[in-house]
Order: structure tokens, then sequence, then C-alpha cells
């Protein structure tokens, strides 16, 4: 069957601009042209209906895309909407943030910037996690002890920089050693999207953990060798 583009638009209960909009993104295939005619298919319409279903699922047009160009496997998506819609207990814009801190805006912002505070992404006004106020009252106790606070920004930036470099190399290696593997054993699309966000949830935590005490161990060898070296 084959509609002219009002008709899929009625069909598929989007907008004509939409469908337009979709056309120049790359999502949707050209439509077949007869003279000044354009057509549209069934192809084109089960397209519409995908794009919706996932936008419902609260995907940006960035990542259908690539689940359109099968970059990304169905059996992707509970993980993926975990990923990009973390679930937070709570979250606090900015000025909530250091109202509930005591700490002015302009160090907070300063924060941000050293990459030691991550607001979360979506929505027009950037929010951070509540568990934020955890981490912001522990800086603030080592510029009470007297470290600088540029020194210790200084630090945060290579902190921040170092984690980010670990942390795209744990996704790597989660991608091709976890995700890649459960979805080349094939089976149930929703047995496997179960299994692959079970274990993203799982590892994820076993990371933190592992990160965690790797760096306290860490921490106190290096002071001990301090220590050391200065006796």
């Amino acid at each position: 069957m084959e509609y002219r583009i009002e008709q899929l638009a009625r069909t598929a209960g989007v907008a004509v601009d939409t469908i337009r909009f979709y056309q120049g993104k790359g999502l949707l295939d050209a439509p077949r042209r007869e003279g000044r005619v354009t057509w549209y298919g069934d192809a084109h319409l089960d397209r519409l209906r995908r794009i919706r279903e996932l936008q419902q699922r609260g995907f940006n047009l960035t990542v259908i895309q690539r689940f359109l160009a099968g970059e990304l496997e169905p059996s992707d998506e509970g993980l993926v909407a975990a990923i990009t819609h973390p679930t937070t207990p709570q979250t606090l814009t900015l000025s909530e943030l250091a109202e509930r801190s005591g700490v002015a805006e302009p160090l907070l912002t300063s924060l941000e910037q050293a990459g030691l505070l991550v607001p979360i992404e979506g929505g027009d006004e950037p929010r951070y996690p509540a568990d934020d106020l955890d981490a912001i009252a522990a800086g603030m106790k080592l510029i009470a002890a007297g470290i600088p606070l540029g020194s210790l920004l200084e630090l945060g930036k290579e902190h921040a920089a170092n984690i980010d470099r670990t942390a795209r190399q744990a996704v790597d290696l989660f991608d091709h050693h976890v995700r890649e593997r459960i979805q080349a054993e094939g089976g149930e699309t929703e047995a496997a999207e179960r299994k692959l966000l079970a274990l993203f949830t799982e590892l994820l935590e076993a990371s933190g953990t592992l990160v965690r005490h790797h760096f306290e161990r860490t921490l106190l060898r290096a002071a001990r060798e301090h220590i050391e070296k200065r006796s």
C-alpha cells in the first residue's frame, strides 16, 4: 500500500513537518517519486511507528538513529534506557545545591568545571544528584584542614581526567566481552535484554567497589612511601 505524505501523517499520527524533518535527519528513507508526486509505503509507516516507540522510551534522535541503523540491537533497549535515564532518588538545581550545602554557587561552578560535579543530562536546567551533597561536604573538610582550594581543584581535574579515561576503557570491555557475547548467543530478545541489564547493574556496582578500594589502598601506600622517603 502506498500513501501520499498527508495520508501517511494521518495514519502514523504525526505531523507532515515531522515526516520531512525525519527525512532530513536520515531517519526516514526518501519516498518514491512519480513526477511531482511522492509516494510512501508500509516500510515508511513501520519506521515512523518504531521511531515513536523508541521516543516513548525516552531515547533522543541520536540514539534512535543508531537503533534504526542496526548499530544497537532491540535487546539493547533496556540497557540503553538504564544508561541514558538512570534512576536518581532526588536531584537538585545548582541554587538548591548551594543552599543545602552552604557553599556559594560560584564555588560549585568551579567544582563542576574541574569535573568534580557532573550534572544529570536532560531538561532545560541542569540538575545534580542529591548525593553530591556528601561529596561537597568531603571537599569542604579538606579545605577546612588547610588544603588550598586551587590545589584541590587542580587535583580534581587530574583525577576526573584519569577516571574518565578508565571509565571509557571499562565501557569498551563490557561492550566487547559481555554485550557482544550475549547477543551472539542468540535466543529471545526479551531474555537477552533482561540479562544485559542485570549484568550491567551488577558490574556497575562491582566496578565502583573495586575503584574505591583500589584508590584507598593506593592512597595509603603513597602516604607510607612519603613518610619513609622523608625519614
